[in-house]
């Protein structure tokens, strides 16, 4: 497998964090956004949308994290990443949605580019902007997570499901804003538990090849 991605990138941390998992090795190919790599003809080719992560098995080329995670747990079932039970698969995938679907999208770096150059937003402002949907999201997910008396120290039951993987990248995210997270001890206790797992230690921006 190789993934094309960038250290920084929510969505390519959240897919380095599931394939880690998942146990499954990769090729790691950096695409840097800072220099604008991925609008060129070179990665267009590879995505048409241009935007990381892209994952490549074999002749087949996977765009857009949730449906390569999907695939990745349709394909390589153990260890689940979703319960087996149908309802708690709608409730795991619902709080990966909030992250992945209500507050991502909205803060990637193409929208807050757009905010500074289309829309004349200074730094200050792009930070409100970021914080505003961060925790628009995290206040919602504190709320699911206290509420559920059956959670253990993950988003849900006694380990990782696409959730965590969700979550932990924006967690990262939000420090970035220099938002406290402190504020959302739910948040902050399962970033914990999370961080004591390889898997997502392996994943974290800082460790990447491209970081800087």
């Amino acid at each position: 497998m190789k993934l094309y991605n960038f250290f920084r990138s929510g969505t390519s941390h959240r897919l380095r964090i599931a394939l880690n998992l998942k146990g499954l090795d990769y090729d790691y190919l950096p695409i840097d956004l800072r220099t604008e790599q991925h609008l060129g003809a070179d990665y267009k080719a590879i995505n048409p949308q241009r935007l990381v992560p892209a994952l490549v098995d074999g002749d087949q080329v996977l765009i857009q994290s949730p449906a390569i995670i999907e695939w990745l747990e349709e394909r390589y079932p153990t260890p689940a990443l979703l319960p087996s039970h149908i309802d708690a698969r709608a409730r795991v995938r619902a709080l990966a949605a909030i992250v992945g679907c209500d507050v991502h999208p909205i803060n990637n770096r193409r929208i807050l580019e757009a905010l500074r150059h289309q829309f004349g937003a200074d730094e200050a402002a792009v930070q409100r902007w970021c914080a505003t949907w961060i925790t628009d999201g995290f206040d919602a997910l504190e709320a699911l997570l206290a509420g559920d008396t059956q959670r253990g120290d993950f988003c849900f039951g006694g380990a990782p499901t696409i959730a965590d993987v969700y979550l932990v990248p924006q967690i990262e995210s939000a420090r970035r804003f220099e938002l406290d997270i402190g504020r959302w001890p739910n948040v902050l206790a399962i970033d914990k538990a999370c961080g004591r797992i390889e898997a997502f230690r392996k994943a974290a921006p800082a460790g990447q090849p491209d970081a800087s």
